[in-house]
């Protein structure tokens, strides 16, 4: 019987039994390229929602089997060889836990890419993980390769499956990966060219025992690293994530700051985005990589995104002119600091993708004044040391959502002055009460902020509905207020 962990992309995967353990965007990418590869396939998951049932319908004519509904991934099938699992299964789940103890092995989709990439092109990736500012700074980064003739993709946890990228016929130059912790939780051969770790804060902590457990697996982009660990000179943690690392001799640590760069760091100096990490003379000069006016935001944290993907380009080998022509028309995806309008003299901002506190945090402290709106599921994170820092900043808060009552004790504790709105459960029009009563609480000049440092999941489907509701809520209060 082959033994699937001594298997690659060349390599007949026939009499190969793979259980794939949900079938969502990656899980089907997993099953259908193990079904091409010649392995006999079954793909379980519980929910048969959106094109599952058209996806499960595909796979079966080409050969696999998919099970779909409550209590199918209960049991692990009697002869498995390997088990693929979607990012978000925790070791625990019954299928997982009974692979571990049958000792079958158990793979990420990002796993089975690595293992799958072509010998005869050995194309790089340039990878990054944080508790935030992932999806942005990776898009930054595709569109800096893109701009210097480089073919890529943004992957992984952002736009294509990694498995897809890996077995396009047509071999890409670079890839640009986003990889979570639980991506990261289940990789242990990846080597990447580059990767970078943005932050880490608390988060996800109804999925890890320990925050010393995300921790560990955010440090696994790190390990056989050839080139550059690029690290954030303002959070320790992923310094010392790179000091940890086993890479390969040679490589670089890089560090990007929002102060000056030291020598091998790239940073800001007076309005510059600077290099002193991939120019020739970097102890006594440095180069320009762009203005702060070329960016799309001032905000730090959407700098320091940037000054990350830059480095990691430069890594590459991406000329300087390549990375300020991609930054000056790169643009974030909706729901990311986005201005919604101004009226009555008060600026509106989706930030509905900031759903863990460290995340609200970094949008809170880009603006003088506001009025913050948050709530909805806190995964077991604290808001006291956001409390705490944002404070003074705050001229109110609109809460909504099913932890509201956390969020509200932490501002009793360590902002007891700052007026506070609850949201009534079963509110019919719940965007249009929350817009309406932050309204209530700005004052001209103020920024009204939602930035739940929540999941969306108990009230929207997803932080984007929950961004679109807000910013329908907006324009139909401008349309009011304007008659």
């Amino acid at each position: 019987m082959p033994d699937p962990q001594q298997l690659g992309r060349l390599d007949s995967w026939e009499g190969v039994r793979a259980v794939v353990a949900g079938f969502g965007v990656s899980g089907f990418a997993a099953a259908d390229n193990l079904t091409h590869l010649g392995a006999s396939v079954i793909a379980l998951d519980e929910s048969e929602a959106g094109d599952r049932p058209d996806k499960a319908e595909l796979l079966e004519v080409l050969g696999a089997t998919v099970r779909l509904g409550e209590g199918t991934t209960a049991r692990l099938p009697d002869d498995v060889d390997v088990v693929v699992t979607s990012p978000g299964w925790k070791p625990d789940a019954p299928l997982l836990a009974q692979a571990t103890a049958r000792g079958i092995p158990v793979w990420g989709e990002v796993e089975l890419a690595w293992r799958l990439r072509d010998p005869a092109h050995d194309t790089p990736w340039l990878a990054v993980t944080g508790t935030n500012g992932k999806t942005t700074t990776v898009q930054m980064l595709e569109a800096i390769l893109r701009r210097a003739g480089l073919r890529t993709v943004a992957c992984g946890n952002v736009g294509l499956p990694i498995v897809e990228a890996v077995m396009n016929p047509e071999p890409y130059d670079v890839l640009a990966v986003e990889l979570s912790s639980f991506q990261l939780h289940y990789t242990s051969s990846m080597r990447a060219r580059s990767a970078a770790v943005l932050n880490v804060a608390e988060d996800h902590l109804d999925w890890y025992s320990s925050f010393g457990d995300y921790v560990a697996d955010k440090g696994r982009i790190y390990q056989g690293v050839e080139r550059a660990c690029v690290y954030n000179v303002a959070d320790p943690l992923t310094e010392q994530l790179v000091r940890d690392a086993d890479v390969v001799e040679g490589a670089r640590a890089i560090g990007f700051t929002l102060g000056t760069p030291g020598v091998g760091m790239v940073g800001v100096v007076e309005d510059v985005l600077a290099d002193r990490a991939f120019v020739e003379e970097r102890e006594s000069s440095a180069a320009e990589l762009c203005t702060l006016a070329d960016l799309a935001s001032p905000a730090p944290h959407f700098v320091a995104n940037a000054l990350a993907a830059a480095a990691l380009a430069r890594s590459h080998g991406v000329p300087t002119t390549a990375v300020r022509d991609a930054l000056r028309a790169f643009r974030p995806d909706g729901h990311r600091i986005a201005e919604v309008g101004t009226f009555d003299e008060v600026i509106w901002v989706d930030d509905s993708k900031a759903t863990n506190p460290p995340a609200a945090m970094a949008s809170l402290q880009a603006y003088e004044h506001v009025v913050w709106i948050a709530g909805g599921l806190a995964k077991g994170a604290s808001f006291d040391e956001l409390v705490q820092r944002v404070r003074d900043r705050l001229r109110g808060v609109v809460l909504m959502g099913q932890d509201a009552p956390v969020i509200a004790a932490a501002l009793s504790r360590h902002a007891p002055d700052v007026p506070v709105f609850h949201l009534p459960a079963g509110e019919t029009a719940p965007m249009d009460r929350v817009v309406a009563e932050a309204a209530a609480l700005a004052h001209p000049g103020d920024t009204v902020l939602l930035a739940p440092g929540c999941a969306s999941m108990d009230m929207f489907d997803n932080y984007g509905a929950r961004g679109d509701a807000f910013v329908e809520a907006v324009h139909r209060r401008q349309r009011s207020t304007d008659q």
